[in-house]
């Protein structure tokens, strides 16, 4: 009898503890996915949601991974925190998901990670830039195959200092939450960097989902900033550039600089001017200049505009990112546990070595989770063959330049940056790429 009992205790140690090598193959990889499908943000929600769509089928097509096809679970963002989380939690439970790509939003990603290590299903951070959810936790299910705030706003100071150098004077116009302060925070800390006596003469933060920027508007126009940041992103960012285009704010003399301008530039159509500074969330553009005649970016491009209509935007290469990482995440973990197919937990730690590319350059994947994207930034200018403004003089920032070692929180590191790194960007090594 004891020797039974004990046959048992083992059987179930063994069960417990050699879960992530014996799981079985199942019929289909579900994949949960959060996207804003509703509110002022699906205007880049729902080109993710389309990315996704065209490059499951395409994997799909291919075989899906390691033999298994792939069905998508769409979560909309636009829900709100607790019915979003609601929806990630019964996709868990009750459907059985154990991967997910979450989320857009800072706030939902800060929402979600706790909860994913707790369920332990694999969580790919598709889209989402808080710098601080990765410095502040090590997690073991959750990973980001995209920049952080850091990332993008250090290149985009450096930017800045390659084609405006001797400015003076900086305001601000940035979205009332996490992302707007906390990107302002790092843009800031990196600039006076490299020019201590600049002069703020303005943070404004309207609240999110503002309808009317009249004050801010007006307070710029009698402040005449040399240069004005705004980091907003989705129907805000529009919503600011047409009014303050209508009152003549853009045309003032100050310099725009605005990290995530190239989502809005299909958009806005005319009413984007040249002369703006503008970012990608990544090296992400349609005419990319280093990838823009690869086949397979050509395709994705092409497939994309016959389904939505438009051009991709970097929402779009973020959910390709995303996907594409998955991809090869599980191939690595299928290859190291011998063929079998692996437990969410053997494709996170699969991922932290890993090198792929998608469409733009190739991006590399960290021991804390974070991937290393390179930066491009750009000027707006007016092309008669597009009835929109396009970016020119790109320039491409290597990820290592601008991103804080594991371990190092990203404000003292942009405080301890050396002021002699900004010449580097005058270097042959990143001549400005003009648009083709």
């Amino acid at each position: 009898m004891k020797k039974h009992l004990l046959s048992l205790c083992l059987a179930a140690i063994t069960a417990v503890h050699g879960g992530a090598a014996a799981q079985d193959k199942p019929a289909e990889l579900k994949i949960g996915i959060t996207t804003f499908l509703s509110g002022a943000a699906s205007v880049f929600g729902v080109p993710g949601k389309a990315a996704a769509e065209l490059l499951i089928d395409d994997i799909n097509k291919a075989g899906g991974i390691g033999g298994v096809k792939l069905t998508p679970i769409f979560i909309d963002e636009g829900l709100g925190g607790d019915k979003m989380l609601s929806e990630y939690r019964r996709l868990v439970q009750e459907l059985g998901v154990r991967t997910m790509l979450a989320s857009i939003s800072s706030g939902s990603c800060n929402i979600l990670a706790p909860v994913a290590e707790d369920l332990k299903v694999l969580n790919l951070m598709w889209d989402c830039g808080t710098e601080k959810i990765l410095e502040s936790k090590r997690y073991k299910y959750v990973l980001r195959t995209q920049a952080n705030a850091t990332t993008e706003m250090v290149a985009a100071v450096l930017y800045l200092m390659k084609v405006k150098p001797d400015f003076k004077s900086i305001a601000v116009v940035n979205q009332d939450y996490a992302w707007g302060r906390d990107s302002w925070e790092i843009f800031i800390n990196t600039l006076k960097v490299f020019k201590p006596d600049v002069r703020v003469v303005a943070e404004m933060f309207p609240k999110l989902g503002a309808a009317d920027f009249s004050t801010e508007i007006s307070r710029l126009q009698a402040l005449r900033p040399d240069v004005v940041l705004n980091t907003s992103w989705g129907g805000d960012l529009d919503t600011f550039i047409r009014q303050a285009g209508q009152r003549g704010l853009l045309a003032q003399g100050s310099t725009f600089v605005m990290p995530l301008l190239e989502s809005s530039l299909e958009r806005l159509g005319d009413a984007v001017p040249a002369g703006i500074i503008a970012g990608a969330r990544g090296d992400h553009y349609w005419a990319h200049p280093e990838t823009r005649n690869e086949p397979a970016h050509k395709d994705f491009v092409a497939k994309f505009r016959a389904k939505t209509g438009s051009y991709p935007i970097y929402p779009s290469y973020h959910m390709a990112q995303a996907l594409t990482g998955l991809k090869a995440g599980y191939e690595a973990a299928i290859k190291a546990n011998a063929g079998k197919w692996p437990a969410p937990e053997q494709v996170a730690e699969a991922m932290r070595t890993l090198k792929f590319k998608a469409f733009g350059r190739e991006l590399t994947m960290r021991a804390d989770g974070q991937g290393l994207e390179a930066q491009m930034l750009g000027i707006t200018k007016r092309d008669p063959k597009y009835p929109f403004a396009v970016i020119d003089k790109m320039v491409l920032v290597p990820a290592e330049l601008v991103t804080p070692p594991v371990g190092e929180p990203s404000l003292p590191w942009v405080k301890a940056l050396n002021p002699a790194m900004a010449k580097v960007l005058t270097t042959d090594q990143f001549k400005a790429h003009d648009f083709k």
